[in-house]
């Protein structure tokens, strides 16, 4: 568990100097913590070490969950108030928030990868090699099953049912993902060749890191915009870039809305629909570039 020495002096501070309302304590302190836990789970328990890619991480994973504009931004100013305060006590130097702004949770248009980018993308891996192995089989599986980085990360081994094609997330809302044939012969080919010489004894975790633990986010990150950049793909890709790909590409394809909002997760099917936008605009580009009336 991480260390909670900042975060309750922080509370003493805000309860006993500022007199803040006990409403306003309790959110600047779940955000706080709820920041502390995500820096954890990718193995720092110092949350004065954090920076500034760290909480962009943290902001984009937010989102990433659904999380309404008002909630990142609240979440913006907790952060920032907090390492404000640290900084001020002179146990940080530079404010690692100093340089987020408000403009972080404003809500846009989802940003996709065309099937060209896709493509690209998922041929970089070298299947020869250990890591080229399980980089390909993460890859596949995400694209496949437009989970969000935290739901992919989070598979065990059991959840993957290779003879039928279906993977079970057990993460948050739990539900059954169907996944394509390439998918289906990356993981097999990385869990009969790669894994068992790359994971440590007893360890469950579908896919895990050259030490042989469960793969992080950040680990996950670095891999993917290797991979970008080896694509030379000029997009600034992010794991949710292919969740986004993944639920744009299905509509356009004929994918239903109310199946596709069970694939994603998403309890409101609100949430679905901004990729019909998405499909819209494109659409439109299209057809404003290929109309001979529209030229």
């Amino acid at each position: 568990m991480f260390s909670t020495t900042y975060i309750d002096d922080y509370k003493r501070y805000l309860t006993d100097e500022r007199k803040a309302p006990v409403n306003t304590v309790s959110s600047y302190i779940h955000d706080v913590t709820q920041f502390a836990d995500f820096l954890w789970e990718d193995g720092k328990d110092d949350v004065a070490l954090a920076t500034e890619d760290d909480i962009r991480l943290f902001l984009s994973r937010l989102e990433e969950c659904g999380r309404a504009p008002a909630t990142i931004s609240r979440c913006i100013a907790s952060l920032k108030a907090f390492f404000g305060r640290l900084a001020e006590d002179g146990l940080i130097g530079l404010s690692p928030a100093s340089g987020i702004s408000a403009i972080t949770a404003k809500k846009k248009p989802p940003r996709i990868l065309t099937g060209e980018d896709i493509t690209r993308l998922l041929e970089q891996p070298d299947c020869k090699d250990l890591k080229g192995s399980r980089d390909k089989a993460m890859l596949e599986t995400l694209y496949a099953t437009g989970f969000r980085v935290s739901e992919l990360l989070a598979l065990d081994k059991a959840d993957v049912n290779l003879d039928t094609g279906l993977i079970t997330c057990r993460n948050g809302k739990e539900r059954v993902i169907p996944i394509y044939a390439e998918a289906v012969r990356a993981i097999d080919s990385y869990l009969s060749g790669s894994r068992p010489k790359m994971a440590a004894p007893g360890e469950d975790a579908l896919f895990v890191n050259t030490s042989g633990g469960r793969m992080s986010r950040q680990g996950f990150w670095k891999v993917l915009k290797g991979y970008s950049e080896k694509a030379r793909i000029t997009k600034d890709i992010t794991p949710q870039m292919l969740r986004h790909s993944f639920a744009a590409h299905l509509l356009e394809n004929g994918a239903d809305l109310r199946s596709l909002q069970e694939m994603l997760g998403h309890a409101d099917i609100a949430s679905t629909q901004v990729y019909t936008h998405v499909v819209k605009r494109q659409l439109k580009d299209v057809y404003n570039k290929s109309h001979p009336r529209a030229l």
